[in-house]
């Protein structure tokens, strides 16, 4: 009975070492990890500041900044005329900054945003806006 249970026992731990979980696509993770940070920086401008981290560096990196205006919204009035004003016109500033690892041969293992807005369409991130080139539509 006890030797079922080792086996059982080392069955589990087995099998558990083979999970994976899975992670949720971040499209700038996707795009960028792996490329060279050069190619980042040419793209995009040059770093804030970095710091040796022993096996490569850690870059601070902001930029894209836009500043856009949103138009006043209005009720819908009556016979197709514009009604009340629901909010006045604004402007909205676009930035984006990340944090960007590296090894030590320039490499990029890791890029994590740590200040973003929601995007110039209402979309969630104006760093993936910015950061992640369109691609092309499907014929």
């Amino acid at each position: 009975m006890t030797i079922r249970t080792y086996a059982a026992a080392g069955l589990a731990i087995l099998l558990a070492g083979c999970t994976t979980i899975p992670m949720a696509a971040d499209p700038i993770s996707s795009h960028w990890v792996g490329q060279s940070a050069g190619k980042f920086f040419a793209a995009f401008g040059p770093p804030l500041t970095d710091a040796d981290n022993g096996s490569g560096n850690i870059y601070t990196w902001q930029g894209g900044y836009k500043t856009i205006t949103i138009p006043a919204k209005y009720a819908d009035g009556a016979d197709g005329k514009r009604g009340k004003q629901i909010s006045a016109a604004r402007k909205q500033y676009l930035r984006c900054k990340a944090e960007i690892t590296t090894n030590s041969d320039y490499t990029i293992r890791t890029i994590k945003v740590s200040g973003d807005v929601p995007g110039v369409n209402g979309g969630p991130s104006y760093c993936a806006e910015f950061l992640v080139p369109a691609q092309p539509a499907a014929k």
